[in-house]
């Protein structure tokens, strides 16, 4: 097979892909080449198909800022119409012709005689890039726990972001594993169907209450008719959420406020007390990612439901067994239990200079410079790498800031007439240290809980910008040519 040439390769057709290939387009930067293990666009938005599956940011924010959408049916959009937005979003800005489905990086070794990037995908093809920017994120490799006799297990398992639609669900004895941001969207929807559902919970979570409304066609025309309406809508969300960073930060104030709501919304619906003492978290709220439904608590106090904490100790062929040694039946196997976070590039080879790989670099501490870029990699960018994620505003930000960043390296290396760069180790190591020493105020570090967030090994957290948005928006704002080194 022939090698291929491209001056950018962007990785994966989700949110950061598709933003990162819209502005190289508007930039007039054509050759670059976006390629999606996918079967269609759209990454997580393209995965995640389970019942209910729906964004937990309000819809306006939860888009692109050059491309609003004044049709949005409601306040927190659902899976089918952030899709239908992307893939409109990718046909009017017409990078379509650019993208190659079904196509997975498996290997990326930087040539340090040409200055550039020798790929391999899972069609064996390679493609030579000087570029490469990773928009695979960190939603995307499910998180299944080992636990013991799972094969036996003579029913449908399946995990929420692979739901198997061919499995009825009514009549049947659910066992759901897990109660996280999937599970309480997904487990609304299945209780109707079920003859039993039983809840395996490791840890209840804070849940505020979801204040979703469908958006009046009054509103939609308004929205089209008058774009600054769109705007002064969107500027409003964005700053409400972005003060609650506070809540993550360290204010005692806001974070007994939120509680508070939590709380109410809990004993609001919820008159068992020991089921109520079951969904209480015994840890700060914003340690864990704080959820909000409102459809949750009602589900489980449903005659059907059963919510069980004892810990899992087996699964046999019909059955889940708990710590005390009871039995509970089930017919399919629902895991609702997240995704590896800290395998931002499983399954691909990365090697840098030297034949240094990602892997040995992040074995012992997962981590980039702004989130963007790893000393020693020279032109390889991630978008929502390390420490870029967020718990209280839209991710869709952090994206754009860091797709107008990775723009600057590029114009700058153009300048220079240079054809790579690679942050300085001494910077990547500066930054790294002021990273740790904000992370040790937040509730993450202090909060009393394990979470998703941190580090299996280190209890580090290694996902989330100990900050606001508008504080990455001024850490991005440009490039300090002396953090990098000029190839």
């Amino acid at each position: 097979m022939t090698p291929q040439y491209t001056d950018v390769l962007i990785i994966g057709a989700g949110f950061s892909g598709l933003g990162m290939a819209i502005q190289l387009r508007k930039a007039k930067l054509t050759s670059f080449l976006v390629i999606e293990k996918g079967a269609e666009i759209g990454g997580t938005w393209w995965e995640n198909r389970y019942p209910g599956c729906a964004c937990d940011i309000p819809s306006h924010l939860y888009s692109f800022s050059f491309d609003l959408n004044s049709g949005w049916s409601r306040m927190y959009p659902r899976q089918a119409e952030i899709l239908a937005y992307l893939k409109s979003c990718a046909a009017r800005h017409g990078v379509l012709p650019h993208i190659r489905l079904n196509t997975a990086l498996t290997e990326a070794v930087w040539d340090e005689a040409h200055l550039h990037w020798r790929t391999r995908t899972s069609s064996g093809e390679t493609i030579t890039a000087r570029v490469i920017v990773s928009g695979m994120g960190a939603l995307h490799v499910p998180h299944l726990p080992e636990i013991p006799g799972l094969e036996r297990f003579e029913g449908p398992a399946f995990h929420s972001s692979s739901w198997d639609y061919s499995v009825s669900l009514t009549g049947k004895r659910i066992a759901v594993i897990g109660t996280g941001a999937s599970a309480i969207q997904f487990v609304p929807q299945i209780v109707p169907k079920a003859a039993h559902l039983t809840l395996f919970q490791r840890t209840p979570a804070w849940i505020l209450p979801r204040l979703d409304f469908e958006f009046s066609q009054r509103a939609r025309r308004r929205f089209l008719y008058r774009p600054s309406s769109k705007w002064l809508f969107r500027t409003y969300i964005f700053w409400t959420l972005d003060l609650r960073a506070g809540i993550f930060l360290g204010s005692k104030l806001m974070a007994r406020k939120a509680q508070e709501i939590a709380l109410r919304h809990l004993h609001r619906h919820v008159n068992d007390p020991q089921l109520r003492e079951a969904l209480t978290p015994n840890y700060a709220i914003g340690c864990k990612r704080i959820l909000i439904s409102s459809d949750f608590y009602p589900a489980l106090t449903q005659p059907n439901v059963e919510l069980v904490t004892e810990q899992i100790t087996e699964i046999r062929e019909h059955s889940v067994v708990t710590a005390d040694g009871a039995e509970h039946p089930a017919d399919v196997l629902i895991f609702g239990t997240g995704f590896k976070i800290t395998e931002l590039a499983r399954g691909v080879h990365i090697a840098g200079r030297g034949g240094v790989t990602l892997e040995e670099t992040w074995r012992e501490r997962m981590g980039a410079y702004l989130g963007i870029t790893v000393s020693g990699f020279p032109n390889l960018f991630f978008l929502l790498g390390p420490n870029t994620g967020l718990g209280h505003n839209s991710v869709v930000l952090m994206i754009e800031a860091q797709v107008r960043y990775i723009l600057k390296c590029l114009k700058l290396m153009r300048r220079r007439k240079k054809r790579a760069v690679d942050v300085r180790a001494e910077s990547f190591s500066r930054f790294r240290s002021e990273l740790a020493s904000r992370l040790r105020s937040t509730v993450w570090q202090s909060g009393g809980c394990r979470s998703w967030y941190q580090d299996s090994r280190t209890g580090e957290n290694i996902a989330i910008w100990p900050g606001t948005v508008v504080s990455y928006l001024r850490a991005t704002r440009r490039v300090k040519s002396g953090d990098f080194e000029w190839l």
